[in-house]
């Protein structure tokens, strides 16, 4: 009995690895998720979980941080647990969550020898995410040599920006070297427009302004079905606050930090990444749901800062497009807090959004009240499913993957 083919998707982070695999349906030629899991707290006390398609546990192994294990042995173990666990699969290609492809790299990316060079030569654009991205690749190669693999990008999707959204105010020889807006989620980003304009056809040469809103959160315009601009911009520091990251900030707090508080690299680095956005507002949590259910008015200002700023970004993506004729939610925010939702949407009534409070209590796909102007929806995100559609066309080239 032939086995079936199936794509192993991984989103390598600083301390974790994401892990799903996708079974191809030959006959109809589409994809679906037949496991997901991680390993975290790399470098410490590492845990390794694993899902089946109806979120039912798998496993769940943990090991204590006395000797950390190396990430190549964690890497193993869960190649090796996969490998015995879908005895009716083969893992004909892996599909890989790469943040950054600068100005060259526009499209899904088979990896050889000179792609991954190509890589880690934009390690600089993005030193706290490729390096992880790229040693998942490597280490991969090294554990299945005959894999083929693809490298798939968080920036790519933002490639169809004009020259005016994508340039700085800084001297020219800055943008050349590579100084310039780049946008991120744009995996996301694409795997809802696809759904959006599935379901509603008829916005297909529409202006979209969608609200990628999770523990990083970002927002793009998308008019004709292309990124035209996007609140990140050369990291992921820039636009709304995040869980921990501040967003948009005067370039002359910086030099404040530094002047002022002899603050070097490292320390502004992990105060811009790691200790700001709602955890250093509210002084308690990095998760809304957390900020949400208290009563400290810290907690309260950090979620009032957060949808004012989304909303003031959802107004500049508009501005962006000459004009707005829908506005989309997703991901883990966007897509579970009808409040946060509410919120930014009455701050938008100028616009001519109005939010219908039982279909937006209800989770449903279109929430917007019968007399808005403007069609919200709430549209849910699947970044692994994009990554493995990419890499069977790249690896598959003329064959279509539903």
């Amino acid at each position: 009995m032939s086995k079936h083919q199936s794509c192993l998707v991984l989103n390598a982070g600083s301390s974790s690895l994401k892990f799903s695999v996708f079974r191809q349906q030959a006959a109809a030629g589409n994809l679906n998720a037949i496991l997901t899991g991680q390993i975290s707290g790399i470098g410490g006390a590492a845990r390794f979980e694993a899902k089946d398609a109806d979120r039912r546990q798998l496993a769940d192994h943990s090991w204590d941080d006395s000797e950390p294990m190396p990430r190549e042995k964690l890497l193993r173990f869960a190649l090796h647990w996969i490998h015995e666990h879908l005895v009716d699969d083969e893992i004909v290609a892996a599909g890989h969550r790469v943040v950054h492809g600068g100005k060259e790299i526009s499209a899904p990316l088979r990896i050889d020898a000179a792609a991954i060079d190509a890589l880690e030569a934009l390690v600089p654009l993005a030193p706290l995410h490729q390096p992880h991205n790229v040693a998942a690749i490597r280490m991969l190669a090294e554990i299945y040599p005959e894999l083929s693999q693809v490298a798939c990008f968080d920036t790519a999707f933002h490639a169809t920006q004009p020259w005016q959204a994508r340039t700085f105010a800084l001297p020219k020889e800055l943008s050349d070297e590579g100084v310039c807006k780049y946008g991120f989620h744009g995996l996301s980003y694409e795997y809802v427009t696809h759904s959006l304009l599935a379901a509603r056809p008829e916005l297909a040469n529409g202006r979209i302004a969608i609200c990628h809103l999770g523990n990083g959160s970002s927002l793009c315009a998308v008019q004709a079905g292309e990124s035209v601009d996007t609140s990140m911009s050369f990291s992921a520091l820039d636009g709304v606050p995040m869980g921990t990251r501040c967003g948009a900030l005067d370039p002359g707090v910086l030099l404040y930090l530094m002047r002022e508080k002899q603050m070097g690299l490292e320390e502004i680095e992990d105060l811009l990444y790691r200790r700001s956005g709602l955890l250093g507002v509210s002084g308690i949590s990095n998760d809304m749901k957390v900020l949400q259910e208290t009563d400290d008015p810290d907690a309260r200002k950090a979620v009032e800062l957060f949808c004012h700023r989304v909303a003031r970004e959802v107004a500049a993506m508009a501005a962006a497009m000459e004009g707005i004729d829908a506005l989309v939610f997703t991901a883990g925010i966007g897509e579970n807090s009808p409040a946060i939702r509410e919120m930014i949407s009455r701050r938008l009534g100028w616009l001519g959004v109005q939010v219908d409070a039982a279909r937006n209590a209800g989770r449903q796909f279109e929430i917007s009240a019968a007399d808005s102007r403007i069609p919200v929806f709430v549209v849910p995100t699947n970044e692994e499913l994009m990554i493995a559609k990419h890499t069977l066309a790249v690896l598959n080239p003329g064959v279509g993957h539903a």
